[in-house]
């Protein structure tokens, strides 16, 4: 019997597998897909392979944020690559600004464009030094808001944070400044395609005498004595385990949970009618061979300071986040670039009904608005992009959707709302004592949120074991 069995294998299953088989216990990952990774696999095209989620990660030098942790799990042997020092570009309304690495270099390079916010900014940096789990309960909009009093500052300091959902009512602090902080400490891109990652903690399992099983998705789990037992798979595979952790959507979860009497109906109630974040529109571009020299940062760019509410209506594009792919042949000339913009679910509503590959000509010719749209403001930063394009791949929630099980293709997992942080936020334990949590809906989105619930996770079970 596995001494632990996961369902999905996203980043945080992964690195959950990674780091209890690393403790000696034996793990099984279950998959439902045809390959591992969730948001941090990529697919290949033309040749080429193609990101699904991964395009940066901050603190990864020594004695940062994410570096003990990437060294534990193994992660920090992979090729990563230092982005310039002013890693981050922000273009609002045709006006250029650039975060540098370093929270002094963060506060005196923006300090020289809004030298009357000079004191507003040292504050600020001080305060994503030093966030705490209070700041679950502080709007992040009111509180940029009250540090702030140029409004413009307060959109450009918010811009690169398309990496999640900008809400101005319910967005935490909390969740904000994770999201902002670490990449100000340092920013790199990982040279080669994000299955390294995944290769890297699937290595680590199998390693260790675990397995990732593909093609093994888990449609009930079985209940006896207040504990789960077993997990059946779709082909008819039934696997037990000492403990259980889902790496699923939690709504997902609750439909495995059918059978499970210990289960509240409070958590039902929680995982199933909670509020899903909005998704991401992205466009992959092959660019042709020497057209364009590689950059070693991102660019963020609005049409106008209107950061905090494009998430709200987002059609036609008014904001791009423009991300290059390490060029892998030693040129000076990228091949790859993704633009992305965050799209509503409500802007796929005409094809929720359709499945990947069968959504007609008229879903085509929307995303390929899209793109051009994308195209277009990205030709702010990069004049005549449209032409460098030789081919071009496109993404809506409904791909989340359908390869990723992620419902409304949320891309940042279940909204957190900061007026209500005790229902939004979850622990990584539940009723039945041998399931356990993890993921981005948990608690914090993106690499850093999901690294940090999964070694919570990991020490729920260490410290279970530890006391039997």
């Amino acid at each position: 019997m596995n001494d632990v069995l996961i369902i999905g294998s996203g980043l945080g299953g992964l690195e959950c597998g990674a780091l209890l088989a690393k403790r000696g216990l034996k793990v099984l990952v279950l998959e439902g897909s045809n390959q591992p990774g969730g948001c941090m696999q990529s697919f290949r095209r033309g040749g080429l392979h193609y990101d699904t989620g991964l395009h940066y990660v901050g603190g990864l030098a020594p004695g940062q944020t994410m570096h003990n942790a990437f060294a534990e799990l193994g992660l920090l042997d992979l090729p990563w690559q230092r982005m310039d020092e002013d890693f981050d570009h922000v273009i609002i309304g045709g006006r250029h600004f650039a975060f540098h690495q370093g929270y002094d270099a963060f506060v005196e390079g923006l300090g020289k464009d809004f030298p009357h916010q000079r004191e507003a900014l040292q504050s600020y940096a001080n305060r994503l030094r030093n966030i705490t789990f209070a700041d679950m309960d502080v709007c992040a909009y009111d509180y940029l808001s009250q540090t702030f009093t140029d409004e413009l500052l307060l959109n450009v300091v918010s811009a690169a944070a398309m990496k999640t959902e900008l809400r101005r009512e319910t967005l935490p602090l909390f969740n904000f400044a994770h999201t902002c902080s670490s990449y100000i400490e340092s920013s790199w891109r990982l040279k080669g395609h994000g299955n390294q990652l995944v290769n890297k903690l699937v290595g680590t399992i199998e390693e260790a005498g675990g397995k990732v099983l593909t093609h093994s998705k888990v449609v009930s789990l079985t209940e006896k004595e207040g504990r789960i037992e077993s997990a059946t798979c779709a082909n008819g595979h039934v696997y037990e385990a000492e403990f259980f952790i889902s790496d699923i959507h939690p709504a997902t979860l609750c439909t495995l949970l059918e059978g499970c009497p210990s289960v509240r109906k409070a958590f039902r109630r929680r995982m199933t009618m909670a509020e899903n974040t909005c998704g991401m529109f992205t466009a992959q571009l092959c660019i042709k061979r020497g057209a364009l020299r590689y950059f070693a940062h991102n660019v963020f760019i609005y049409d106008k300071p209107n950061v905090w509410t494009m998430t709200e209506e987002n059609n036609p594009v008014k904001g791009v986040m423009i991300s290059a792919r390490v060029p892998e042949d030693g040129s000076d000339c990228l091949r790859q670039l993704d633009l992305l913009t965050p799209m509503p679910w409500h802007e796929c509503s005409a094809w929720t009904q359709t499945t990947v590959g069968r959504r007609g000509e008229d879903y085509k010719k929307f995303c390929q608005r899209k793109a051009e749209q994308c195209i277009a403001m990205a030709e702010q930063y990069i004049p005549g992009l449209h032409e460098m394009v030789e081919q071009c791949y496109t993404s809506t929630p409904l791909t989340y959707r359908d390869y990723l099980g992620s419902p409304e293709g949320g891309a940042f997992g279940m909204r957190k709302d900061c007026r209500a942080s005790l229902l939004s936020f979850h622990s990584v334990s539940t009723t039945l004592p041998n399931l356990l949590l993890t993921g981005q809906s948990i608690m914090l989105p993106g690499i850093e949120g999901v690294t940090m619930t999964a070694f919570e996770t990991c020490s729920k079970i260490t410290q279970d074991k530890a006391r039997h």
